[in-house]
C-alpha cells in the first residue's frame, strides 16, 4: 500500500523537503512523482495532521491509498 499526496493548482511548497520532513515522520520510504508524495505504508492519518501543522488547510487536504502490485515471484 501507498499513501499518495496530490498538491494541485500552483503551490509555492518545496514537494522534496515535505517529502523528507514525512518520511522521517513516518519511518517510511517515498519519492516525488510530478506534483504527488507517494509513502510506502498506510500514513493517511499521521499525513493529514502533519500537513495541518506545515499551515495546509484541513478542508484541501485529501489524501489517498493506492496499492502496489509488483511481479515478484
Amino acid at each position: 500500500m501507498v499513501t499518495v499526496i496530490k498538491f494541485e493548482g500552483n503551490i509555492d511548497a518545496n514537494l522534496k523537503d515535505i517529502l523528507t520532513q514525512a518520511k522521517r515522520k513516518c519511518a517510511s520510504g517515498g519519492t516525488v512523482r510530478g506534483n504527488e508524495i507517494e509513502l510506502q505504508g498506510d500514513h493517511k492519518f499521521k499525513l493529514k495532521k502533519f500537513l495541518i501543522d506545515l499551515g495546509f488547510p484541513e478542508e484541501n487536504i485529501l489524501i489517498q491509498e493506492r496499492m502496489r502490485y509488483t511481479n515478484k515471484r
